[in-house]
């Protein structure tokens, strides 16, 4: 049995809610806590979570992959245009078909040759997706830029300035989207180049990008609209504006910085989309045109030969069903980091 002074002894040893050290622990935890910025302890929940660091690293991947094209290519030894397949005899048989088996898949083809024209799918591949991804940031920040100032605009000024540009996204949005794609793409590029001659790639890109942007940027314009009318109602807002600090000022400084999840995570949401809307354009033929290399071209032959070589659909196809899913499970932790309440 435990005497007093015993009990008295084991007290005095464990510390209690008072003890100096626990006391000096607790509030230097509280303050390291206090002391972080919002930006830091979203960095924090996101690191914790798994999911979203592996689908970051996996988008990293393909954009350093798209980046270094060039130089793997040239390491690799080969290029996108060749035809390899016909210049030399023995890669393809009579009905130019890869002669090897699984689509001609060896240590110096590593992805195999494309049906038809013998040319190397994995720079193909490489160089199709450096592309996808070119047009597709390109497209995304315009459409985001264009977004900001029309959404943050007409929520922050309302009156007539909203009630135009309401009305004006409202026009926009009535359009549908994949079918003006299809139907503008060609029609923008007849206007600017004769029919008789062959429109280069460089303009064709252009043409998908202007498209692409005017009919991409309504579905997050509404989206910071409605923000922007509940945050111009709040304290710090009205007390900017007693101050006499300028509109521009007051957008820049108060308004903006709010509005970065809802960017952030609408933007990872539109790359990928618009990387599959690149690919279904050039699948349909009103985009990116031989010999460029592109992704939804590659879906286009894969689909026409996939019943004597199912092998040339699979590494386009698996690339793309990747990144598409990485960058929405990106979006997904995005989201859960800078808005803990919202977590799977």
């Amino acid at each position: 049995m435990t005497s007093t002074s015993q009990a008295a002894a084991a007290g005095a040893d464990t510390p209690g809610p008072d003890d100096p050290g626990l006391s000096s622990t607790r509030v230097a935890k509280e303050a390291e806590l206090a002391g972080r910025s919002p930006g830091q302890l979203m960095w924090m929940r996101f690191k914790r979570d798994r999911t979203g660091v592996i689908s970051a690293c996996i988008v990293l991947a393909f954009f350093l992959i798209a980046a270094l094209a060039p130089v793997i290519s040239w390491l690799y030894g080969k290029d996108p245009y060749t035809r390899y397949g016909q210049l030399r005899p023995g890669l393809l048989n009579e009905n130019f078909y890869p002669v090897k088996p699984n689509g001609g898949i060896d240590g110096e083809f590593w992805f195999g040759l494309e049906p038809g024209l013998g040319r190397d799918v994995f720079t193909q591949l490489l160089y199709g997706i450096r592309n996808s991804l070119a047009l597709a940031v390109i497209i995304t920040l315009l459409s985001v830029l264009t977004a900001i100032i029309i959404g943050v605009a007409g929520g922050y000024f309302g009156g007539k300035v909203d009630y135009f540009l309401g009305r004006f996204t409202d026009l926009m949005m009535s359009f549908p989207n994949q079918l003006f794609f299809v139907a503008f793409t060609p029609v923008v590029g007849a206007l600017l180049v004769d029919p008789r001659d062959e429109m280069p790639t460089w303009l064709r890109a252009g043409v998908l990008v202007y498209v692409m942007w005017l009919l991409g940027w309504m579905t997050l314009a509404r989206l910071l609209r409605g923000q922007t009318l509940s945050l111009r109602e709040r304290e710090f807002i009205e007390a900017a504006r007693v101050a006499g600090t300028p509109s521009g000022r007051i957008v820049r400084k108060e308004l903006l910085p709010n509005l970065v999840t809802p960017i952030l995570v609408q933007a990872t949401y539109m790359l990928p989309n618009n990387v599959t809307a690149i690919a279904g354009l050039s699948f349909l033929g009103v985009g990116l045109l031989e010999p460029t290399p592109d992704w939804g071209r590659m879906f286009a032959k894969g689909a026409e030969i996939y019943q004597s070589d199912i092998t040339y659909m699979f590494f386009p196809g698996g690339a793309m069903v990747i990144f598409i899913l990485a960058f929405n499970l990106l979006g997904d932790s995005v989201r859960d980091a800078f808005d803990p309440k919202s977590g799977r």
